[in-house]
């Protein structure tokens, strides 16, 4: 079997020692090649050549924004190579969500068992289009709050970054909003468009991300095997913002009331907006857009577990 191994040296949970520890157990099993990142793109870019090399599994030990990468430059090529997954990150919602170790280590055991019994799992992903352009998601998307969370973080990224970074960036955000309280129109299958509403989160599995080991529940019946959830809100008001983060962080995930909007396991839901308001995928900012639409992308790649 031959592999790649991309790794991003600036992920939060990524040393050198770590590397080389996953790099000296994999080769033990695989033909392997050992790509470090050093610039945005470039874990896309070599999971793209891999795939177009024919290689037979691409690992990615980093944060959700390097496997993200890696998904999307994987899926350039129609026959896409199974994808393994060594969180590095902080957050690393999406290894989470396939059950996998938080600790590098653990979760390095998992892959090599998953190689050795050629034993994966088929998931399905989210995809966001605006215009000609497109980009895989594998746990959420947003419009909005979220997307603006994620660029007061980026503008202050570094080893340091912590869910903790984010829950005070979001208060921020909230308090002082970029562009004000965007209008967004909210189109779903057989239904009326949703006018008014004020952010539109967008789920590929539950949970959506997690406050340090506190999973966050928008949308507690989306899976990896199924469609995509909405998560909405038609005011952000403090009262309703509160009581959205209550039932979020419980561990029923039951969310309800009548400022929201949430459905779960649909095909497709479109965003419009009538200022450009600003688009994140996997907490990866992509930058601001007037029309996106999201859709169910099912059994899209195969992943080591």
């Amino acid at each position: 079997m031959r592999a790649v191994l991309v790794v991003n040296p600036q992920a939060t949970a990524t040393t050198p020692a770590g590397r080389d520890v996953l790099a000296h157990a994999l080769a033990s099993e695989v033909k392997l090649d050992v790509i470090e990142t050093d610039y945005r793109g470039h874990a896309m870019a070599a999971a793209a050549k891999a795939a177009e090399e024919g290689v037979d599994l691409v690992v990615a030990h980093g944060g959700d924004g390097t496997v993200n990468e890696v998904v999307n430059g994987l899926l350039t090529s129609r026959n896409a190579p199974m994808l393994g997954v060594v969180p590095g990150g902080s957050a690393n919602v999406f290894a989470r969500a396939l059950g996998l170790p938080r600790d590098p280590v653990e979760a390095t055991g998992v892959l090599l068992t998953a190689i050795e019994e050629g034993r994966s799992r088929t998931v399905g992903l989210g995809r966001a289009s605006w215009g000609t352009d497109s980009r895989y998601f594998t746990f959420n998307a947003g419009v909005g709050w979220d997307a603006d969370v994620v660029a007061g973080v980026d503008r202050k990224r570094g080893k340091q970054t912590s869910p903790w970074l984010y829950a005070r960036i979001a208060m921020a955000t909230y308090l002082r909003p970029a562009h004000g309280q965007p209008q967004l129109q909210i189109e779903l299958p057989g239904e009326q468009p949703h006018q008014g509403m004020r952010m539109a989160f967008v789920s590929n599995t539950d949970p959506w991300s997690y406050l340090g080991d506190r999973p966050v529940h928008l949308n507690a019946g989306c899976t990896f095997d199924g469609g995509l959830g909405l998560y909405s809100l038609s005011t952000l008001r403090f009262p309703t913002v509160a009581r959205a983060l209550r039932q979020a962080v419980s561990k029923r995930g039951n969310q309800h009331g009548r400022k929201l909007l949430r459905r779960d396991d649909v095909e497709s839901i479109r965003v419009t907006a009538e200022e450009p308001v600003r688009l994140q995928v996997d907490g990866d900012l992509v930058g601001e857009r007037t029309n996106v639409e999201f859709t169910s992308v099912p059994k899209a790649l195969r992943v080591a577990l």
